[in-house]
């Protein structure tokens, strides 16, 4: 996440058009840490959502509204009180510091004109919303920050603003060729970060972004970087710098494997994806997953849908932990079991050799002398010479009868382990497979289905008098470019519904080969032939839906769903199929269009 200086100025110059001229309507503080601007402006009313939560700090513009408490805290009835209904005169960023600060023209009490300074620092932890005189002497803030907090700056009232030092960085606006080789040359580190962390609003990965264009590595030393080395990338930093200052933006987020990974105010291209589309055409954007990079004509409307995707993902982790610990904790025990189950059954492998010794005994019996510790017998199974261990106190048949019955006794053993040794990797396979629907669980509702299912599995204690609940989730509807519809399970309840009362005896079903998986049908409409493509697309559902997502290529079986048989007792998702197609082929599934939910 790059909430840069670079960002900055993007979301300044964004509000520069925005919201100067326009009044503040009201204030609110629907959180500790965060205020709501609602301004109105001669183009329409627009609210600014600002955040200096240490862990999300944030500021840009949004059409959604927000709760506020019912008494308003301390700071945001100082606000009202000054600011409302003041109009907005001046936008800025004090070079490329993350900080941005907003003059506003108000009444005082006396009904004179005067000014005050709102000041938004996006610094992480070091957060804050700090609202000062017109000569910048602090009136308040939304976080106070005394002496004994910081020994660097006082942030409480009466106290002069400042801006904090930025670790001796330089201001990326007036370097030149000659002091950006000095710089970089006397950090003896990689050079992406001897770049961040030297220049004022740089952040790592656009960094990295700049060493990628100037056709160098990141990591390579700034020792090892020749004449011409520095002059491709000054050239590149300069064009950067210039796209800053002429306010010549391109907001984009780059997704990896469907989930957001970094956004930046500037073109992101080190992550090499060949796919871009703009978000101004919701159909295409929304239908992507894999890798790809998705461009913003706003940067307000870049942020606001990035940290909801984060939030999104981030609430559904966190709901799923307590799931995962559980399922993780079965799997763990499981896999013990099944492997001391399969060292008793090593151990029973002798079994047959007992019975062996018992027959040999029985035919040669007779020529064993009376106390003998052993007897050579040829074995006529395999035309060869054995000997056989004897207790000397018992005759040839006693011994004889003892090794048949430690025969039985493994034979019987073997039959019992190989029977709990089935049902135990039936389990492991089936938490294996509960670990990979919580993979691909998005919303609440998909956690629902998984927790229902370890309820009835036994692994949740269900609470007396809970009736089951009725789930919305529903499977991911795909379009194939031949435009057959594809439907993915998202767990093993979706996956049964899907392949035994959903699918038709013709359409095709796909599977990720023995590993855990969702189901994957495709719908023929009859006796309607697939074209390889649809073949392709719906086996790369399977492989991306499956445990081996991140394998280069997986292999994936396809059969016609008459051929799929649910066993008798067979666990949720759990089928066997007698003859099947198969094809090894790659989990990229961001040229399909992904629909509503069906």
């Amino acid at each position: 996440m790059a909430f840069d200086g670079v960002t900055i100025a993007n979301v300044v110059s964004e509000l520069k058009k925005e919201l100067l001229g326009g009044r503040l309507y009201k204030i609110a503080q629907p959180e500790e840490d965060e205020l709501l601007l609602t301004i109105k402006h001669p183009e329409g009313q627009k609210r600014l959502l600002i955040s200096a939560e240490a862990s999300l700090p944030f500021l840009y513009l949004t059409h959604s509204n927000k709760p506020s408490p019912m008494t308003a805290p301390n700071f945001c009835m100082l606000l009202r009180k000054h600011l409302q209904n003041g109009r907005i005169l001046r936008i800025s960023q004090p070079g490329l510091e993350r900080i941005v600060e907003m003059e506003i023209e108000h009444l005082d009490e006396m009904g004179d004109l005067c000014r005050k300074i709102l000041i938004v620092e996006i610094m992480g932890k070091h957060s804050n919303i700090i609202f000062c005189n017109e000569d910048h002497i602090i009136i308040d803030s939304i976080k106070r920050v005394s002496a004994a907090v910081s020994s660097v700056r006082e942030v409480l009232p009466g106290k002069p603003y400042f801006i904090a030092p930025t670790q001796d960085k330089c201001d990326a606006f007036s370097t030149d060729p000659q002091r950006f080789r000095a710089i970089l040359s006397s950090s003896p580190q990689p050079v992406f970060k001897a770049i961040y962390g030297n220049f004022t609003g740089i952040s790592p990965i656009l960094a990295q972004e700049l060493c990628y264009e100037a056709g160098i590595d990141g990591e390579r030393p700034t020792a090892a970087l020749t004449g011409s080395d520095y002059d491709h990338l000054y050239r590149m930093f300069d064009q950067m710098i210039t796209s800053v200052r002429e306010e010549r933006f391109t907001p984009n987020i780059a997704y990896t494997n469907g989930d957001p990974a970094e956004f930046c105010a500037l073109p992101l291209t080190l992550y090499g994806y060949g796919k871009t589309v703009s978000h101004a055409s919701p159909m295409d954007a929304s239908a992507l997953c894999g890798d790809h990079i998705v461009s913003y004509d706003s940067i307000s409307e870049l942020l606001e849908n990035y940290y909801a995707e984060k939030n999104t993902l981030t609430r559904i982790r966190q709901k799923s932990s307590e799931l995962r610990r559980i399922v993780a904790t079965a799997l763990e025990r499981n896999v013990k079991k099944f492997d001391l189950q399969q060292r008793q059954i090593k151990d029973t492998e002798k079994r047959e050799k007992y019975r062996i010794y018992g027959e040999l005994l029985n035919t040669y019996g007779y020529h064993m002398q009376p106390g003998a510790k052993s007897l050579e017998a040829l074995n006529y199974y395999i035309n060869e010479t054995v000997n056989i261990p004897l207790d000397p106190d018992l005759t040839a048949a006693e011994n004889a009868k003892k090794y048949f019955e430690k025969y039985g006794k493994l034979k019987r053993t073997h039959e019992a382990l190989s029977e709990l040794t089935r049902e135990v990797k039936e389990e492991i396979e089936h938490l294996e497979s509960i670990q990979t629907a919580l993979d691909i669980a998005l919303y609440e509702e998909d956690l629902a289905q998984i927790k229902e299912e370890l309820i009835e599995s036994g692994y949740i204690r269900k609470k007396a008098g809970t009736k089951k609940q009725k789930t919305t989730s529903k499977p991911f509807h795909y379009i194939s470019s031949d435009g057959f519809h594809m439907y993915v399970g998202k767990n093993n309840y979706q996956n049964d519904e899907l392949t035994f009362k959903f699918a038709t005896g013709n359409d095709w079903w796909f599977h990720a080969k023995q590993i855990p998986g969702s189901h994957v049908i495709v719908k023929t409409d009859g006796a309607q032939e697939l074209p390889d493509r649809t073949f392709e697309e719906a086996a790369r559902l399977a492989a991306y839906y499956s445990k081996g997502r991140d394998q280069e290529k997986v292999e994936i079986d396809y059969v016609q769903k008459k051929h799929v048989k649910k066993p008798n007792g067979g666990k949720p998702g759990f089928v066997v199929y007698y003859t099947n197609f198969s094809m090894a082929i790659d989990s990229n599934i961001s040229d399909i269009t992904l629909t509503e939910s069906q």
